[in-house]
């Protein structure tokens, strides 16, 4: 029989206008992988940050390895031994990833210590590091290597991994389920935190699902489904999505035509030739991990970025490669940007303000000049009505709400112009179940209307689900397309890769 490792008692956590967690009980045994799952806004950001340090609950308490856990930071967790690698990379990207590790060292250590400390746990651990190299160089599963090799030399006994695996290809996520293996057979134990239900299927032991701030169910994860675990997350079951192809038309809506782009910056990837066309009611979808220039095609595409070298776009047969955003917006271009809060939406402005940052000709948002607020708030309600956007109300500020349903409004903001060519970034990074299949019915059904729709994800899962045609990039070139229904996942994982 398992010993019970962590155990929460009657946790509850009060925000203004919300209770986000509400008597949270559930145990994790040690020597376990033990999953959280839960929707946007279910409470499991706000539980962490409780078992972190980073919160203070209004009532109950942590049993932590048979004692009451008492701490006021991550700090004093990591005293504790809680170590956490969080789902956004905390690396200097211009220093190497010895001087990265150091930083992460709270005790003064010589460089020979670290040099032993660093072979006994890749050596252990299956992960290799170059110390000398400078963190912008390495690939998105090297620096996640890096974090974990961060946290094992303060030697944790929990760690809690958020969204491991947002970024890494097939073969990465391969090798960080080796690791964990490793990590739990000697003793450690991982509280898993993800959105991508067959992960929990086949590597954790027990898992905990959350609604609503509440504890669903806790259950060991032998004999579940993955559709399974979605029905008890959400509290209803998910129709199939279905790809269809019979509504593409022959007629190229959207064309770019050897896009290339110099950066002399060691923070950007240069883009070179980049080619590919969209004909109306297609999803062409864009792979790739994260740093292999991703975000310098999308400020290209967007018009947020008019400076490139050479090549063209051209959009209804017309030249667009100088027009700026609103100048795109004015053709009937939407688009959605990778970062949903600072740049899809201003934080401290209402949900209704945020609708502003959207202009397409005949919105109706002015009537000669002056801000038609009834308009504006009806259309604001519409959105989050049409798209189950879980807020108090239009009024709410951006940063009040949780990341899927920010997702959700800023997608529904877009979609409700009815756009000729959508261009989204990322649509469900790390959101839940319900949200992603949401948005994703709703790209779909937006292409069947004949909007062309172009998709930049790292998320193969997402591109295989939804697109007719997708490509790879890596290292700002774009290889050729391929017919989604048709590609072979371990060839689009090694392209993804660097490999030919």
């Amino acid at each position: 029989m398992n010993e019970s490792f962590v155990e929460f008692n009657n946790i509850t956590k009060k925000f203004p206008r919300v209770i986000a967690n509400k008597n949270v009980s559930f145990n994790i045994n040690k020597s376990t992988v033990h999953a959280l799952l839960g929707e946007n806004g279910a409470g499991k950001s706000t539980l962490v940050k409780v078992l972190y340090g980073l919160l203070k609950p209004e009532e109950g308490y942590i049993n932590f390895n048979n004692d009451i856990l008492k701490i006021n930071s991550p700090s004093e967790a990591r005293k504790n031994g809680i170590g956490m690698v969080f789902q956004h990379f905390s690396l200097f990207e211009s220093l190497t990833v010895r001087d990265n590790l150091i930083l992460g060292i709270e005790e003064n250590i010589s460089y020979s210590k670290l040099q032993q400390q660093l072979e006994d746990i890749s050596s252990k651990y299956n992960l290799p590091l170059d110390l000398e190299a400078p963190i912008t160089s390495l690939s998105a599963g090297e620096k996640q290597r890096v974090e974990i090799v961060r946290i094992l030399l303060q030697d944790p006994q929990l760690l809690i991994m958020d969204e491991p695996t947002s970024v890494l290809t097939p073969q990465e996520v391969e090798s960080l389920f080796i690791t964990l293996k490793a990590l739990v057979k000697e003793g450690r134990t991982i509280l898993y935190i993800t959105h991508k239900l067959e992960e929990v299927i086949s590597l954790c032991n027990e898992v905990t699902i959350m609604r609503n701030g509440e504890v669903i169910d806790s259950c060991s994860t032998e004999n579940q489904t993955a559709k399974g675990l979605a029905t008890k997350m959400l509290g209803q079951k998910l129709e199939e999505l279905k790809t269809d192809y019979s509504h593409i038309k022959d007629f190229i809506n959207f064309k770019a035509k050897k896009i290339s782009c110099t950066f002399n910056d060691p923070f950007f990837t240069d883009l070179k030739n980049i080619s590919f066309e969209v004909k109306e009611g297609e999803i062409f979808g864009i792979a790739g991990v994260a740093g292999n220039g991703q975000s310098e095609l999308m400020d290209i595409l967007i018009g947020e970025n008019c400076s490139i070298d050479s090549g063209e776009i051209i959009f209804k047969k017309n030249n667009i490669e100088s027009f700026n955003p609103q100048q795109r917006r004015d053709l009937s271009i939407a688009f959605v940007p990778e970062n949903r809060l600072g740049h899809s939406a201003v934080p401290e402005l209402t949900l209704s303000e945020n609708i502003l940052l959207s202009q397409f000709p005949n919105n109706n948002f002015t009537n000669h000049g002056i801000l038609n607020k009834n308009f504006i708030e009806d259309y604001a309600n519409e959105v989050i009505n049409n798209f189950n956007v879980v807020t108090p109300g239009s009024d709410a500020k951006a940063s009040s709400l949780s990341g899927g349903n920010l997702q959700k409004f800023v997608i529904g903001r877009e979609i409700s112009s009815n756009p000729k060519l959508l261009i989204i970034s990322h649509p469900t990074w790390g959101i839940d179940a319900g949200a992603e299949y949401s948005i994703r019915q709703s790209l779909i059904n937006l292409a069947k209307n004949g909007t062309s729709i172009i998709v930049l994800s790292q998320d193969i899962d997402e591109l295989i689900e939804i697109t007719h045609r997708l490509a790879v990039i890596y290292n700002g070139s774009l290889s050729d397309s391929f017919i989604t229904k048709e590609i072979d996942i371990t060839k689009l994982g090694l392209l993804m890769g660097g490999k030919k």
